[in-house]
């Protein structure tokens, strides 16, 4: 599509600030913190630009031989599976109720029942913690 820069690189990194602030949190509060590595986090992006790609070998068509496939969904290397991630993990955490802290995007909280959850995004991790 014109005007999109295919070639530029968005990786959600969240600042090593505010990984510093938490986990100092977590200690003086004395709270469990979880980490979790998203082995999947690429193929739940839905890619919102139309891509095209050449058939993968091994995919054969008899009926359609000169035709080429559209990506729906991200794939670990293409240039948008990154924004296309990032976009759906913020939508469904705010869905959930979740604030997004306007100096980190990576950075999420909630408060629920008078307990406090904050989840820090970083790349294909997240980690998790709050009082229990």
């Amino acid at each position: 599509m014109e005007g999109i820069e295919y070639e530029e690189t968005f990786s959600p990194i969240t600042r090593y600030s505010s990984i510093r602030s938490i986990l100092a949190l977590v200690v003086q509060m004395e709270w469990t913190i979880h980490e979790m590595d998203v082995k999947t986090t690429l193929l739940n992006g839905v890619v919102e630009e139309e891509v095209y790609i050449e058939k993968p070998e091994g995919f054969e068509t008899f009926y359609w031989e000169s035709h080429v496939c559209r990506l729906r969904r991200a794939l670990s290397n293409l240039k948008q599976a990154p924004r296309a991630k990032y976009t759906w993990i913020a939508n469904y955490l705010t869905r959930l109720g979740f604030t997004r802290i306007e100096a980190n995007a990576n950075l999420y909280h909630i408060l629920v029942e008078g307990k406090f959850l904050i989840i820090v995004l970083y790349f294909d991790d997240l980690i998790l913690t709050g009082d229990e």
